[in-house]
Order: C-alpha cells, then sequence, then structure tokens
C-alpha cells in the first residue's frame, strides 16, 4: 500500500487537531508537519517534501490560495487539496486555476473526507469531474464577455484584473497597488460593467481566456 506523506497547513489549532486525528488511523497517511500559515506551508513544502498538502483557504499572510500558487510553481507534483467553511465559486475556481487538486469543506463527514481523499490521490476521475461540473456555468458566464477585447480597460483596470485572477481581495489588491481600498473597489465597479459581467468569477475567467496576468503587466 502506497504511503502519502502529508501536511497540514491550517491556523486554528482544533481544525488541525482534528485532520490529525483522522488521517492517524489510515495507514494510508503519514503526517509529516503541521503549519498555521501561507509562508510556512511554502516554507515547509521545502523542507518535508510532501506528496500531499491539506490547505486552509482563510491564514494569516499570503494565505491558502497563494501559497498553493507558490508551491505548485516550485513543485507541480504536489498534491494540493483546499479546505474551506464554504463552497463559494470563487474560492473553487481560483484554487484551481493556481493548481490545487481537490476542495474539501470543512462541514463534510469525516468519512467523506476520507472517502474523497482516497479517491483524488488514487486518480478516480469522479472528485475531478464533480469539481469540473460545478466550474463549468461559470466559465461559460465569464466566456460571454469574450467579445468586448481589452483594449476598453485601462492599464490600472487591467492591473487590478490581473491581481483579481490570481485570487487576491480587494485589500490584497490596495495593498499592492499603495492605494485605498475604495479605490479599487470603484475599478472593479468600473470593469464589471465595461465587460458586462456580473462577478470576481467571471473576470477571473476572462483574465485567463485573454492572458491577463500580473507577471506580464
Amino acid at each position: 500500500m502506497k504511503q502519502y506523506r502529508v501536511l497540514i497547513a491550517d491556523d486554528h489549532p482544533l481544525a488541525r487537531q482534528a485532520m490529525h486525528s483522522l488521517l492517524e488511523d489510515d495507514p494510508s497517511f503519514e503526517i509529516i508537519g503541521e503549519v498555521h500559515s501561507g509562508e510556512e506551508a511554502v516554507e515547509a513544502c521545502r523542507r518535508l517534501t510532501p506528496n500531499v498538502v491539506l490547505m486552509d483557504i482563510q491564514m494569516p499572510g499570503i494565505g491558502g490560495l497563494e501559497a498553493t500558487r507558490l508551491i505548485k510553481a516550485a513543485d507541480p507534483s504536489v498534491k494540493i487539496v483546499i479546505l474551506s467553511v464554504s463552497d463559494q465559486p470563487a474560492d473553487l475556481f481560483t484554487a484551481i486555476q493556481f493548481g490545487a487538486q481537490g476542495y474539501l469543506l470543512k462541514s463534510m463527514d469525516p468519512s467523506e473526507w476520507l472517502d474523497y481523499l482516497h479517491a483524488l490521490l488514487e486518480d478516480n476521475a469522479d472528485p475531478a469531474r464533480r469539481m469540473a461540473e460545478r466550474l463549468v456555468y461559470q466559465f461559460q458566464k465569464g466566456k460571454a464577455a469574450d467579445g468586448v477585447p481589452p483594449d476598453v480597460l485601462t492599464p490600472r483596470e487591467k492591473e487590478i484584473l490581473a491581481y483579481i485572477a490570481r485570487g487576491e481581495t480587494n485589500r490584497q489588491i490596495a495593498e499592492r497597488l499603495v492605494i485605498a481600498e475604495n479605490t479599487v473597489k470603484n475599478h472593479v465597479k468600473n470593469v464589471l460593467d465595461k465587460l458586462r459581467l456580473d462577478n470576481r468569477v467571471q473576470l477571473a475567467a476572462y483574465a485567463v481566456n485573454h492572458r491577463i496576468s500580473a507577471e506580464v503587466l
């Protein structure tokens, strides 16, 4: 039986303890470390080389989504499963965009967690298919704006759109660009209006479709 080296990344001690208790009785998993921030998760992956990371989406510092992006960029073979208290499509979209293989709700029954993890790690297509089905609708709505060219956006609006596609919040974008958070909100509203879109998920899909990224701005 293959054994998976697991890193748990969650800023809540009780959540880490619950995951540890769930996995320690399953011989398929070896827990090699626990961290409580995105930065620690990135560093621990360099040191410990896990096969699997259970990544809380909301953590201090860079957070789970950005940590996922950095970890996958350094080692694409690591399988990352995002942990969240909600199933917001925007979070799910960004997690998959950044390379996560799975998305688990903390409210799920523990037995469902184990079944899901085993199916995911054993390359069972069902979990990936279920996640893909939830994304199809959002992608389709995002493509509805493909007829609107990016040229309608100002350089600043394109910059903000690129950071939205990376999963950053208005506050994170404001801090990065050294502008007020309300200014970012106004820019986001203007971009939505210009592209005739309804939400950030559609904006992220538009940015991906048109290859608008922070790295090339």
